[in-house]
């Protein structure tokens, strides 16, 4: 996770050191509309595409990871490297696990699907301690 130090030193538009802070500074993986409140809060004149446009930057740029529930949702998070997540199938919530991967798994994976791999994330979804 980056400092405000090194998110200064990134030499970022005033707008995506906003977005690239909010995202930092929150415990929780953010929906793009949680960024977008959060942001105008710290800079009030800010627009939602201007939050939506910085996202994208700030993911291509390898400074915030995004997770893609596959139907167009997603939630943008502060971890780069890889990691996995838990996600309640009750309230939504959303957490990082770190898991090491078993041998070999990812070219299993790979032969079994006939893709070339680029990463493994595991989702594991269910009931959080609060819903079950």
């Amino acid at each position: 996770m980056k400092s405000k130090k090194e998110i200064e030193e990134l030499g970022l538009t005033k707008q995506r050191r906003v977005v690239l802070t909010v995202i930092m500074d929150s415990e929780d993986h953010l929906t793009a509309n949680e960024v977008f409140e959060r942001s105008k809060k710290l800079l009030p004149k800010i627009s939602f595409a201007t939050v939506y446009n910085s996202l994208r930057f700030l993911k291509e740029e390898g400074h915030i990871g995004e997770v893609n529930f596959g139907n167009g949702a997603s939630k943008f998070d502060r971890m780069t490297e890889r990691h996995d997540h838990a996600i309640c199938s009750a309230c939504g919530k959303l957490v990082d696990i770190h898991l090491d991967l078993p041998a070999g798994l990812v070219a299993k994976a790979a032969s079994y699907s006939e893709f070339e791999p680029e990463t493994l994330e595991l989702t594991l979804r269910g009931k959080c301690p609060e819903c079950k």
